[in-house]
């Protein structure tokens, strides 16, 4: 028996989405004073007392972007952090509207954007299902057929009848991810659904996506992760400065969107010029250099697999600030995460930085890493609870290569470690084994 989806597929196979010249302007605020008093009166007192107040700027987040999909394409959307990636679904989506242009969206939508986007926090597990269903224009009939599957594959059940407000941040996630793939949607937006929750959750969505692109469910999927791109697209989109870069085969798309970073990297890891580059977040503290070490803080010229490793920061502050987070990430080249290290997981306190330059250094040891190329994300956060904007943050920037050693590895074969990520530490032991003494491979 087909789903009403799929019947809807059936008889229309179009266009699901058309967009043409499709733009958004932000006016953001820059410099001076935090707050609307604090503003007011420094503009009100600036002409006398040379007071420096807060001066507007235009962002544009989208420019003219235009491209169709037809209904059925699995489309990911890929670039860095800032590029207009999760803009360009929340316009698709209608959250926001764009400045200028025209969209046409073709069927019902279901939305994952962000961690409990479309709960109502008073309301429960249950009547949220309930709630997302009635807005698609389902029956409560409809949305009862499918609420044991969403229920089963978020595993809520405990806390189904449990209001939204008291769920942790993977329930709500679970949930909201299960109600936009088992709705009756036509349309899936998903931004970095892969980004939260557990391995084993991350691969139920990866199957359930397939699943959907198998019925003819049309997606657009925004990720980091290149591996999920080019496994589950039939197409990528390349959006760079709120601008379509590239668009085309997954392969190919990804290739050169990681090849272009390769082609700007510093010599030495300098980030001082940051003017030239794209980064994200206040600018009230920003890296400046990121240097390889050995322990006794020389430079280490050749990284390779089981060394202990000195990362060494660099920073300037232009303000002082209370416990910020120094945070790093380590992804492969198909933006797969490997590996996060940050102050406030650590437990380390760092209280009152000064305006001025200064570094911190992160030791890595043993470096488990399989011999390749990785990229560093480097950010720095206010420590606090909640949604909160960077003060710093540059994505896929910082590129380092490790080599083999023969701590992990004998050298033989080495082409068997390539679909690897990490060595464990490890030891054979063939006590057990019934061997000719003597005798060798």
């Amino acid at each position: 028996m087909q789903s009403d989806h799929e019947e809807r597929v059936r008889k229309n196979m179009g266009q699901a989405l058309a967009l043409e010249k499709i733009s958004k302007k932000y006016t953001i605020q820059v410099g001076g004073g935090s707050d609307r008093f604090g503003e007011a009166l420094l503009k009100a007192l600036g002409n006398t007392f040379g007071l420096r107040h807060r001066r507007e700027e235009i962002l544009w987040a989208l420019k003219d972007v235009s491209f169709t999909v037809d209904q059925g394409e699995v489309v990911g959307i890929i670039g860095r952090n800032g590029a207009g990636k999760s803009t360009l679904l929340k316009v698709l989506s209608r959250i926001t509207y764009p400045t200028y242009g025209t969209m046409r969206v073709d069927g019902r939508v279901g939305s994952l954007l962000e961690v409990g986007t479309g709960f109502h926090e008073d309301l429960s597990g249950r009547e949220n299902i309930f709630l997302n269903g009635s807005i698609l224009g389902m029956t409560k009939k409809q949305i009862q057929a499918r609420m044991d599957t969403i229920i089963n594959f978020a595993e809520v059940e405990r806390f189904i009848d449990t209001p939204i407000k008291r769920y942790s941040t993977g329930m709500k996630l679970r949930l909201g991810f299960s109600v936009a793939a088992h709705l009756d949607t036509d349309i899936l937006f998903m931004d970095e659904v892969l980004a939260v929750g557990d391995a084993g959750f991350q691969k139920k969505c990866l199957n359930s996506m397939s699943e959907s692109r198998k019925s003819g469910r049309t997606i657009l999927f925004v990720s980091h992760n290149m591996a999920a791109v080019e496994s589950l697209c039939s197409r990528a989109i390349w959006i760079e400065g709120g601008k379509v870069q590239e668009d085309g085969q997954p392969t190919e798309v990804i290739q050169n969107y990681m090849g272009i970073y390769g082609r700007q990297q510093l010599v030495g890891n300098e980030l001082a010029d940051l003017d030239r580059f794209k980064f994200v977040g206040t600018g009230e503290m920003r890296y400046t250099k990121v240097e390889f070490l050995e322990v006794d803080g020389s430079p280490k010229n050749i990284v390779r697999s089981g060394d202990t490793v000195l990362v060494r920061l660099h920073y300037m502050a232009y303000a002082t600030l209370r416990n910020p987070d120094f945070n790093i990430k380590i992804c492969n080249e198909m933006g797969t995460y490997i590996a996060i290290f940050s102050t406030k997981q650590a437990g380390i306190d760092t209280p009152l930085v000064v305006p001025g330059e200064g570094y911190i250094d992160l030791e890595i040891g043993p470096l488990t890493l399989v011999p390749g190329r990785y990229f560093l994300d480097l950010t720095i956060a206010p420590r606090i609870g909640g949604s909160y904007e960077l003060y710093y943050g540059l994505v896929d920037f910082v590129e380092f290569s490790v080599e083999t050693t023969g701590r992990f590895f004998s050298g033989i074969e080495e082409k068997k470690i390539n679909s690897a990520l990490v060595f464990f530490p490890s030891r054979w032991d063939l006590e057990g084994m019934n061997l000719v003494p003597g005798q060798s491979a």
